[in-house]
């Protein structure tokens, strides 16, 4: 199974496992010939209200060569990254806030989030010499392009 495959797999089980009840689950003892798992939580966050009946996620891999970017564009669905490899330098607006966010540099095991039509002003390769590579899961709710290119601005007279 590919790690594209694995990501999709736990995120279709994240978002339709049903909800945890009150009481915590049993676990078996691990045996000699099971070890315990290694887990941690790479992100967790709130997603704004989606209309359940046509939820749809894509993963898609983005890969960056040394110094490569991306012109500014936007994703009308919220999305969630995790960087497989080497690091990326991102700034996003998100429409909810007057100001940019700050310019963010994430590295291998690092994840981030993005909220829905916020417009990345920078998205690149942190490294001259050294490609990277991530994954962004697009979680959508109606049919829509994954990425639309950044509206030309109007000039101010």
């Amino acid at each position: 199974m590919s790690l594209i495959e694995r990501w999709a797999y736990v995120l279709a089980v994240i978002c339709y496992a049903p909800l945890p009840s009150t009481s915590p689950p049993q676990q078996a003892p691990a045996t000699q010939h099971e070890p315990a798992a290694r887990t941690r939580t790479v992100i967790s966050q709130r997603l704004p209200p989606l209309k359940g009946d046509n939820l749809n996620f894509q993963v898609v891999q983005v890969h960056y060569g040394p110094g490569e970017s991306s012109q500014p564009h936007s994703h009308p669905c919220p999305v969630i990254g995790y960087v497989l490899e080497g690091t990326v330098r991102m700034q996003v607006h998100d429409p909810a806030s007057a100001q940019p966010g700050p310019v963010t540099v994430y590295h291998a095991g690092d994840s981030f989030y993005e909220a829905p039509n916020g417009k990345h002003l920078i998205s690149a390769n942190a490294s001259q010499t050294e490609p990277t590579t991530f994954l962004a899961t697009f979680i959508c709710d109606h049919a829509t392009p994954l990425t639309v290119p950044a509206a030309q601005e109007k000039p101010r007279s």
